[in-house]
């Protein structure tokens, strides 16, 4: 299935060398902003950088879970060269409009980033039982719970994809990204 969305005309995929550390954006164009601020972080941070952007005109949301290191050589040199992984998507569901879900396998990360999330006046959470089901990213599966420690899915509403509050939402994951990435090279992390 990604194979197939990759072949398609306008679609683009983007890997760019980093530390440790990769950023994700893998509905790019479809979840609107999310490349962008990928792409901000990953800058911003050193990070290693994946996206998959879609043009205006197609809407093929391929689940996370079918996002197969095997049909792609970028994502499978980007995971190969990562330990930690956070990936970047959008959402819409009612009564979260202003709330960050942060899912996936690495919990200590979540639990930074909604920190970072919370001394900025963001709303966040990190518990995965209230989190809905379907935005959770922990089956394994999921290209962000591929790296050695895992990673954390920042599932982020609109009104935290636009404007000044997306620089915000910047800052948070890269002070996040920070501790970790000073973490994952041995140096000790003071708070």
């Amino acid at each position: 299935m990604l194979a197939e969305l990759l072949a398609t005309e306008g679609v683009e995929e983007i890997h760019r060398p980093g530390n440790a550390v990769g950023v994700m954006a893998i509905h790019g164009g479809l979840e609107e902003g999310t490349d962008d601020i990928a792409i901000a972080i990953a800058a911003a941070s050193g990070a290693a950088l994946y996206a998959v952007v879609q043009p205006e005109t197609l809407w093929w949301h391929v689940p996370s879970t079918h996002f197969d290191p095997g049909e792609s050589p970028a994502l499978r040199t980007f995971l190969g060269s990562i330990e930690l992984a956070i990936s970047v998507h959008g959402y819409g569901d009612p009564g979260f409009e202003s709330t960050a879900l942060l899912g996936g396998s690495d919990r200590r990360l979540a639990t930074a980033i909604h920190n970072e999330f919370v001394v900025r006046g963001l709303g966040a959470i990190s518990a995965l039982d209230e989190i809905p089901r379907r935005l959770r990213g922990v089956h394994p599966a999921n290209p962000v719970n591929r790296p050695r420690r895992g990673g954390v899915q920042i599932e982020l509403p609109m009104d935290l994809r636009r404007g000044t509050v997306r620089d915000l939402v910047v800052a948070a994951v890269v002070a996040a990204i920070s501790a970790a990435a000073a973490d994952l090279s041995g140096q000790s992390v003071t708070g």
